[in-house]
């Protein structure tokens, strides 16, 4: 009996010594969470060194993930989402203003949840969508699963708001921001056993002001302006919102598979802390268009709390999303922005990306080069509405007060020549608000 005890022991260390030196199962294809904030700008975060609002959430967020320094969208939010959301230049994609069925996107583009959706991904979206309200402009037209908010630009009431489920118009309880996090974070639960594409596009802090009385009462004792308190409240708020979220893929074992990705549409609504800045939203100077970038993955073993200097622009989110997950887009795709993933891995060569140029199109519901930018590596050349010209050195006059257009009459006319070159090239297509659609099988 005792041999037999022997011999079952030695069996059992055997098995559990060959059990513990197999290799764990890889990890499958990593989640994806994109968050889009409405009219935050750079320096609307403590992190920045913004000392009047509290975003703990957001600045753990930020210290965790890779950051981007000089990351550039275009002036208003339609045109921004389209771009996320293709990897290509809003007039690309028809896609010209916010209002009048110009902030309208092909159907005809492939998005970012189409090709993921292609792939097995369950696909989500959360918030605001403004690039298209009828079948198949819209979320479900345009590879989500499941919609939960508005098609419009604009929601006029964010508390107790009417919103829409998928092709449901639906009466909902609480404060918008609090309301959709609730729906993602029941989304992300549902889909936890298989990849999912959670896109997050919040409409704070975009008007109305309206924000819990608690959350004004607190940025308004620092002293602050009612509009820059209630913008301020509306942040907090949807930092706490943050924290849930974070809290929710922490508790549900996902964090470590899971990219998440935070960034804005455009620059600042209204004057308050912008890094210094110049322009606001609207603007196509250097603070209407750059906002944060942080992207965390933590499978990916990058070194966190890291800040890159390198330009990114949101035409590059689709290929490198793409591209983390292991998936190759269609043929047909045609990116005016690029994967930057060699960056993530610090493995780069950084010279061709010092030689990129990036464009700022003009927005609007005429369509005229004027306004427009280019950003180089140093330089931003601006062209106003007045058809004025402007070259500014960012690196040595961030805060572009010093025109350098009649000094340097070289790289004002190079960077003139290769904006007007990328103008001709975007407005190719069809440019004219289409038409709405009826006649759908899937939207009767």
């Amino acid at each position: 009996m005792r041999n037999l005890l022997r011999l079952a022991a030695l069996f059992l260390a055997s098995a559990l010594l060959s059990c513990s030196s197999e290799e764990p199962p890889p990890p499958g294809p990593p989640n994806v969470v994109l968050i889009l904030t409405d009219d935050q700008g750079a320096g609307d975060l403590s992190l920045a060194g913004n000392d009047s609002l509290h975003t703990p959430y957001l600045d753990r967020l930020g210290r965790e993930s890779i950051r981007f320094e000089r990351f550039y969208v275009s002036p208003v939010c339609a045109p921004t989402r389209a771009s996320l959301l293709t990897g290509r230049y809003h007039l690309r994609t028809g896609c010209t203003w916010v209002t009048h069925r110009r902030e309208v996107m092909r159907a005809e583009e492939t998005t970012l949840a189409e090709v993921l959706r292609a792939a097995g991904y369950a696909t989500g979206l959360f918030g605001k969508w403004h690039n298209g309200e009828q079948y198949p402009n819209d979320p479900l037209g345009q590879g989500f699963d499941e919609f939960f908010g508005f098609s419009a630009g604009h929601l006029n009431n964010y508390f107790d708001p009417t919103l829409q489920h998928n092709r449901e118009t639906v009466k909902t309880s609480g404060y918008i921001t609090d309301i959709l996090t609730d729906k993602a974070l029941d989304f992300i639960a549902r889909n936890k056993e298989r990849p999912f594409f959670c896109y997050l596009p919040y409409n704070v802090p975009h008007s109305p002001l309206q924000v819990p009385d608690k959350y004004f009462q607190h940025a308004k004792a620092r002293g602050l302006s009612d509009y820059n308190a209630a913008i301020y409240g509306m942040l907090e708020n949807l930092d706490d919102n943050i924290g849930r979220l974070l809290h929710s893929l922490d508790t549900l074992g996902l964090s470590q598979n899971t990219i998440v990705v935070f960034t804005s549409d455009n620059g600042p609504n209204g004057e308050r802390f912008n890094l210094g800045m110049k322009g606001r939203k609207g603007s196509v100077d250097e603070g209407g268009v750059r906002v944060p970038l942080f992207i965390r993955y933590p499978a990916a073993g990058w070194k966190p709390n890291l800040t890159l200097p390198t330009r990114a622009a949101h035409i590059d989110l689709m290929p490198t999303l793409l591209e983390l997950c292991g998936i190759a887009p269609p043929d047909s795709v045609q990116f005016d922005g690029q994967s930057l993933s060699t960056l993530l891995d610090g493995f780069a060569n950084l010279q061709p990306w010092s030689r990129r140029l990036l464009f700022t199109f003009p927005v609007g519901r005429e369509l005229t080069p004027q306004p427009g930018a280019v950003r180089s590596d140093r330089y931003r050349w601006v062209l106003e509405r007045d058809s004025s010209i402007h070259l500014y050195d960012m690196n040595e006059d961030p805060a572009q007060q010093n025109d350098l257009a009649a000094e340097l009459p070289g790289i004002t006319t190079t960077l003139g020549d290769a904006y007007a070159q990328a103008f001709q090239d975007v407005t190719s297509g069809e440019l004219q608000p289409p038409p709405i659609p009826v006649g759908y099988a899937e939207s009767p």
